[in-house]
């Protein structure tokens, strides 16, 4: 089942059904996306992550997001609800199919965030490492470029900006469409 909560919902979900591996031949196991306001529990998110394969996850990866200092005071995340978390949805399904994931995972946090705190997790797990660390790195490179949010950084000046996707992360999102012959496609900005 994927679950989708949404910022202007916090306690709404919206459940869709995602078939096993072996229901619909494709190799994907569980997707879930998460938007919300609430801080993450990274813990429960990790303990999810592996216990959704039930003994054949041979490994498991996640990369976690943290809002940075210095001169930022804080952020406002904000998104288009619902097709913020289609866009994910698909971004993980990707990733799922491609690397024949067992559970994947993307918790992304809206509203104001304090340096300091987590923003996003992002989760694989697979029968092997190797396909859970890829897949991992797919949908943080696709989440940071393609899917509906904006941010607002608000500085220890009292100043405020809005950033977009750096041309690192925009980069990194092209090399996977192009070394992937077009597993990327259809997901767009």
């Amino acid at each position: 089942m994927t679950t989708t909560t949404t910022a202007d919902t916090p306690t709404a979900t919206k459940p869709a059904t995602t078939n096993s591996p072996a229901e619909n031949g494709d190799g994907c196991g569980s997707v879930a996306v998460t938007v919300s306001p609430a801080p993450l529990n990274i813990a429960a998110e990790t303990q999810t992550l592996a216990a959704a394969a039930k003994g054949e996850t041979g490994g498991c990866a996640y990369f976690l997001g943290i809002a940075r200092g210095g001169e930022v005071a804080a952020m406002t995340l904000e998104h288009y609800p619902g097709m913020t978390e289609r866009a994910l949805e698909n971004i993980a399904r990707r990733a799922c199919e491609k690397w024949k994931l067992h559970n994947a995972r993307i918790v992304h946090r809206v509203g104001r965030i304090l340096p300091g705190e987590a923003i996003v997790f992002v989760g694989a797990a697979a029968a092997h490492r190797s396909a859970a660390f890829e897949a991992c790195r797919f949908m943080t490179d696709f989440l940071k470029t393609r899917a509906p949010f904006w941010k607002k950084e608000e500085t220890v000046d009292g100043g405020s900006r809005w950033v977009q996707s750096s041309a690192c992360d925009e980069d990194a999102a092209r090399e996977w469409e192009q070394k992937n012959d077009g597993d990327a496609k259809g997901i767009k900005p």
